[in-house]
């Protein structure tokens, strides 16, 4: 199956996929979320369009990633990006040399190749602090300043050619969709249980309550009320759980959920870019500002709120030489 949604990816335009490939990409779907969803009536009818609209978002997602950016240590000094992403040229060495996604690529690749090709992922981060400012023949003291840092620097699908890896990150986004409809689902079924056991609980009081049995004398005035109020309760419980589903169509939901997140991958997965001028010291600066850089960015969002500035990157030989 992982071989088979592979090949989605690969060689293909947006829209023209094999059918065998796209009721692969259907079952993949299936396995990565709940397989007992087979048991729906025409789940894979229901599930062809979404499965068709988040194969194209992907595909058109990781194709608009620029081409890769060649990394070598003696071109770190004339790339602004490198120079912003990392400290200095042994820092970024020193990064790579601990990757744990390279390592495992490289010690299973046989002979070392020329090339390692890859994205690289990070996490931004901006801080408020403060630092001196010239204006004119004046220094200024404690002026706040934004600082730029990226740290949590880690390779994702390594490979020996740019097409294998951008094959590759196309099933991961896939996937990460998945994975997305995975939690949702999750959620709900962890509600349905919990409300489950409150409803066992509250029909197990309700029923001492209604023998006079909830305390050591016969059944008073307030134990009547007691029962009302708990029969209020149970009431809420079942229109909860009926909207999360009832029993019969709990699995219904679980594919509304899958079809809604694969039918809609641009809300829960997305890209953008943004551009950033820096100085020599990760300082934000106006646009056009004396000694700066300007970066342009390409950042992935995700609706859990996780954010990550990624690039594609070209290594020599999987180490920075």
């Amino acid at each position: 199956m992982l071989k088979l949604l592979q090949s989605i990816f690969g060689g293909v335009t947006e829209g023209n996929y094999p059918e065998w490939l796209v009721k692969a990409a259907i079952e993949r779907a299936v396995d990565g979320t709940d397989p007992c969803l087979r048991a729906v009536s025409g789940y894979k009818k229901k599930l062809r369009p979404a499965i068709l609209k988040s194969i194209d978002h992907v595909v058109s997602l990781v194709d608009r990633l620029p081409v890769p950016m060649t990394i070598s240590r003696n071109s770190f000094g004339d790339v602004p990006r490198l120079k912003a992403f990392f400290v200095s040229p042994d820092d970024m060495q020193k990064t790579f040399a601990r990757d744990q996604n390279l390592a495992a690529y490289l010690r299973g690749a046989g002979e070392t190749p020329l090339q390692v090709f890859a994205l690289l992922a990070m996490e931004k981060r901006e801080n408020t602090i403060l630092g001196n400012e010239i204006s004119g023949e004046l220094v200024m003291r404690d002026v706040p300043q934004v600082s730029v840092s990226f740290e949590a620097h880690r390779l994702v699908d390594p490979t020996g050619s740019e097409e294998d890896t951008r094959r590759q990150l196309k099933r991961r986004a896939f996937d990460h969709l998945l994975s997305l409809a995975l939690m949702r689902i999750s959620i709900v079924k962890s509600t349905r249980e919990q409300l489950g056991r409150h409803r066992e609980l509250l029909q197990a009081k309700r029923n001492l309550l209604e023998r006079g049995g909830w305390g050591f004398n016969d059944s008073d005035s307030s134990e009547k009320l007691d029962v009302t109020g708990v029969e209020k309760q149970l009431a809420d419980i079942e229109a909860s759980l009926l909207e999360l589903g009832g029993d019969d169509s709990m699995f219904d939901t679980y594919l509304n959920i899958l079809v809604d997140v694969m039918g809609n991958p641009e809300t829960y997965l997305w890209a953008s870019q943004e551009t950033l001028t820096l100085d020599s010291m990760g300082i934000k600066r106006d646009q056009g500002a004396f000694n700066t850089s300007e970066l342009t960015l390409n950042e992935l969002f995700n609706a859990e709120g996780r954010t990550l500035v990624v690039a594609l990157v070209a290594l020599p030989g999987g180490v920075v030489g």
